[in-house]
């Protein structure tokens, strides 16, 4: 099965043999993928809402692997129990939805060797969500799809590295990526310093009481951005 650029790079973090449950399956390609290129072993399809499930039941049964790909339908891993999974994609979603789903998981965290999370939106509260109950990124990569940006990490609860948080920009951009001078975060950074600026400007232009508290909040957000950049120098 031929993957988008996002969903290849979220199946190149699952480690090969895993036994793979993928939250919010959608279409279902990914545990296709990962079986057909025997990465995983088996799979779980897992979604919560029944349209996806009846796409991705379509497509595993094209590719001739229902004995291989189980569809199932849950909220979050509410359905999933110990031992069912040893790898578990969460990707196509928000971050706040991604630390719930967490959350209501974690009778698995012990039991789950490797996560593989791709959050679409607040990623400094996924890595602080992941600080506070010393989860660890082993790796992460950010590419770019369609003009969209997107982070992919890999994570366990092994080898905690505290250093990893030493920095406010290591929650906001990833300790990883600024180690690494990932190239796509460069051109994300300066992206966002030139978005950041125009608004800056056009809040000072406005003079109001409710610009001159988000004009400082901007100004943070500048600083942090110009450290991230400074650091990938």
């Amino acid at each position: 099965m031929k993957l988008s650029k996002r969903l290849g790079v979220i199946a190149s973090f699952v480690p090969e043999g895993s036994l793979v449950a993928d939250v919010g399956t959608d279409h279902g390609y990914i545990p296709i993928h990962l079986v057909q290129e025997g990465i995983a072993k088996s799979a779980i399809a897992m979604d919560v809402r029944e349209g996806p499930l009846l796409r991705a039941r379509t497509h595993i049964k094209e590719a001739g692997l229902e004995d291989l790909i189980e569809v199932r339908l849950s909220d979050g891993l509410l359905k999933l129990e110990k031992n069912q999974a040893d790898c578990v994609v969460i990707a196509g979603m928000g971050g706040e939805l991604i630390i719930h789903i967490l959350e209501e998981a974690r009778h698995l965290w012990d039991s789950i060797a490797y996560w593989v999370l791709s959050p679409h939106s607040e990623l400094y509260r996924v890595r602080k969500f992941l600080k506070e109950h010393e989860f660890s990124i082993q790796k992460e990569t950010m590419i770019k799809e369609d003009g969209k940006y997107y982070t992919v990490m890999g994570i366990n609860r092994e080898n905690g590295d505290l250093e990893e948080w030493d920095s406010e920009s290591g929650f906001r951009y990833g300790r990883h990526l600024l180690d690494s001078k990932d190239p796509v975060l460069k051109e994300y950074l300066k992206k966002e310093q030139m978005q950041l600026g125009q608004i800056l400007k056009g809040l000072k232009a406005s003079g109001t009481d409710n610009a001159e508290s988000r004009t400082l909040e901007l100004e943070l957000e500048l600083k942090w951005n110009k450290e991230a950049q400074d650091a990938m120098q």
